[in-house]
C-alpha cells in the first residue's frame, strides 16, 4: 500500500491508502476524489484523469508513453509534470506521492 495525496486546485487535499497494483486513478475513483472523473475507465482514451505530479516524484512515476502523450493533447492546462493518473501504477515506492488536479476538472 502507498499513501497518495490528492490535492484539488483550491489547495484542499485528501490522503488515501492505495493498494499496490492499482493505478493512481483507480485509487481516486474508489474513494470519490473530486476532479478525477475517469470517463474511459482507465483505458487511456480520454484525459479526464489528468493530474500534475509533484516535481519531487517525476522520476519515480516514470515517463508517459506515446499513447498517453497523445491523450494529454486533449487536456487543458498541460504542463511538463502532467500525467494521466490511469497510467501511473501504484507501488510501495510511490508511498507519499502527491498529485494535483487541474482547475478545469472541477
Amino acid at each position: 500500500m502507498a499513501k497518495i495525496t490528492y490535492v484539488a486546485h483550491d489547495g484542499s487535499s485528501r490522503t488515501i491508502e492505495v493498494k499496490s497494483g492499482l493505478t493512481v486513478m483507480e485509487g481516486a475513483v474508489k474513494n470519490n476524489v473530486p476532479g478525477i472523473d475517469a470517463d474511459c475507465g482507465g483505458a487511456c482514451a480520454c484525459a479526464t484523469c489528468h493530474v500534475y505530479v509533484d516535481e519531487a516524484w517525476m522520476d519515480k512515476v516514470g515517463t508517459a508513453s506515446a499513447m498517453e502523450e497523445s491523450m494529454l493533447d486533449f487536456a487543458e492546462g498541460v504542463q511538463p509534470n502532467s500525467r494521466l493518473s490511469c497510467q501511473i501504477k501504484v507501488t510501495d515506492a510511490l508511498d507519499g506521492l502527491i498529485v494535483t488536479t487541474p482547475e478545469s476538472q472541477h
